[in-house]
């Protein structure tokens, strides 16, 4: 039949033992330990003797005392069955923290302050920087220079900074790192008092604060900073002239070449205009030189800390803390 049909018959006895269900036999090996066995030996572990020891532990204090049981390894095979394979002692359990994710589509939505520090001439002595400054224009709102991290000074600097802004309760998200000064409760109680609030870093996470560490790199890397100062003074001093640079006479890259302060204090918007008609008089000048019509760089509608990869897969963000616009920009509610 097989032949007839051009079956191979090592096929169709396959097809009739996958049709008819055998009996499963459970092999067991000769020399597995037995239940009571195996209750004896779970006994010994659970024991007050021996429930703090390990394994091999146990092994080598029932040989001393002539006793045999099972191997170690069986030891461990019965102890995975139980879950009872995993660290004992009691060890500092780190909660799963969150990624901040923060959006700014305007100055003083968001702002972000970190603390710096500014080598001397004398070993381990330094000063230290301390900058709050907002990610959407890059602008440095608030700066102080002082000879350590304190949380007074800190609460000092980031209320002048919010007189000076005239930031209302509930209009300003302030990010930092998790430093003793920006976790300490007297910045705390103030942000309550001040209606703001606060987002913090994941542990060990640099790249949760980007614009305070970009900043830091861009100013000590500016050909006005000397690496060293000596004094106090001179340490003020500089940090004037150098966040003086920053603020109005940098153009930064992120904001399309604009300064801060021009994007701060919304002077871009003419200055557009004037790039713009300055690309257009070159255009009808020349247009052979321009495969199309140029067209300055935007100023981004909306910067983002840790910008969601999906908005599905952030609802209560999107939905709850922000609208979204006809022209497809979120902004705060």
């Amino acid at each position: 039949m097989c032949d007839g049909l051009g079956i191979p018959r090592s096929s169709y006895y396959a097809s009739l033992q996958a049709k008819v269900p055998r009996a499963q036999s459970v092999r067991r090996c000769a020399r597995a330990l037995g239940e009571s066995e195996k209750q004896e030996v779970i006994e010994v572990l659970h024991s007050p003797r021996f429930m703090n020891m390990a394994p091999a532990a146990i092994f080598a204090t029932l040989l001393d005392a002539g006793k045999y049981l099972c191997s170690v390894r069986t030891m461990y095979r019965i102890l995975a069955q139980l879950g009872e394979v995993r660290e004992r002692r009691a060890i500092t359990r780190r909660p799963a923290y969150k990624k901040p994710e923060l959006l700014a589509s305007a100055p003083n939505q968001v702002w972000s302050w970190d603390i710096t520090k500014l080598k001397t001439f004398e070993k381990w002595v330094y000063f230290y920087l301390y900058v709050l400054m907002d990610i959407f224009s890059r602008y440095v709102v608030g700066y102080l220079i002082a000879e350590r991290e304190s949380s007074r000074l800190a609460k000092e600097l980031i209320q002048e900074s919010c007189e000076k802004q005239g930031i209302a309760p509930g209009m300003l998200t302030i990010h930092s790192d998790r430093g003793a000064p920006m976790k300490s409760k007297t910045v705390n109680m103030l942000y309550t008092d001040l209606g703001i609030d606060p987002s913090f870093s994941r542990p060990s996470v640099s790249d949760d604060n980007p614009f305070s560490e970009a900043q830091f790199k861009t100013v000590k890397y500016c050909p006005l900073f000397p690496g060293r100062v000596g004094t106090i003074q001179e340490a003020r001093e500089l940090g004037r002239n150098l966040l003086t640079w920053y603020n109005c006479e940098h153009k930064h890259s992120g904001i399309a070449y604009y300064t801060p302060e021009q994007v701060h204090y919304g002077k871009h918007v003419e200055l557009q205009k004037t790039r713009e008609k300055a690309l257009f008089d070159a255009y009808s000048r020349n247009p052979e030189r321009f495969r199309f019509m140029p067209a300055p760089k935007a100023v981004p509608g909306s910067v983002w800390i840790n910008k969601p990869k999906d908005e599905g897969d952030h609802p209560g963000l999107i939905v709850d803390l922000y609208e979204k616009t006809e022209a497809g920009i979120f902004i705060k509610k």
